[in-house]
């Protein structure tokens, strides 16, 4: 039987997510076109069962909120259409394995793993007082806002600017594969937590 490869080009067989807590949150199951048109949606932890390009996708679609305001996304890619979407992702991967040599699904997953976030804080009330107070991070909301940070951190850096977002997009990646403090990801999952040491 042939093996499907992600893009009908680069292969997920020798992909090994190195974080054990991780392993069944990011799904590696290739697929030709990362388009299941919302099959596990609506069912608890079942979008963990979809492929992790395919999530990626759909955070680039959209990028989601950043201090209760929809984050420079009411135009330009955030339209629905997931077409741009998998034009930019397909961009974005040809990118890295020009620059790294490697496959780029691999990279990703690497860059992925390294920004997501073990710990975070909470509000709670004692007594008519509110206290930050840091807590474990659950998995699936790991991999989750490292998704939403590193899109997040490329519309910024795109945004209004010559800079594309498959340009912004790749440097992000690449950022954070290294993990260096120039990616958004990596910058936000440090001061979380910081901020969660903090308040221990």
């Amino acid at each position: 039987m042939a093996e499907i490869l992600a893009f009908n080009r680069w292969s997920t067989k020798e992909i090994h997510v190195d974080d054990a807590g991780l392993r069944d949150y990011i799904t590696l199951t290739p697929r030709l076109v990362p388009r299941t048109g919302g099959k596990n949606f609506g069912v608890r932890f079942n979008k963990s069962k979809t492929f992790i390009v395919e999530r990626f996708m759909n955070k680039i679609m959209s990028s989601g909120h950043k201090g209760k305001k929809h984050f420079k996304s009411t135009s330009g890619n955030i339209t629905g259409k997931s077409h741009n979407a998998y034009k930019i992702i397909e961009s974005v991967f040809e990118a890295l394995e020009r620059r790294t040599k490697l496959n780029p699904i691999a990279v990703f997953v690497k860059a992925l793993e390294n920004a997501c976030p073990r710990e975070e804080i909470v509000t709670i009330e004692y007594g008519g007082a509110r206290y930050p107070k840091a807590v474990e991070c659950a998995p699936q909301r790991r991999v989750d806002l490292a998704l939403k940070l590193m899109v997040q951190g490329a519309y910024h850096s795109s945004f209004n600017k010559k800079k594309s977002m498959v340009d912004s997009l790749t440097d992000e990646i690449m950022a954070a594969y290294n993990s260096s403090q120039n990616s958004n990801a990596i910058l936000k999952k440090l001061e979380l937590e910081r901020q969660a040491d903090a308040s221990r």
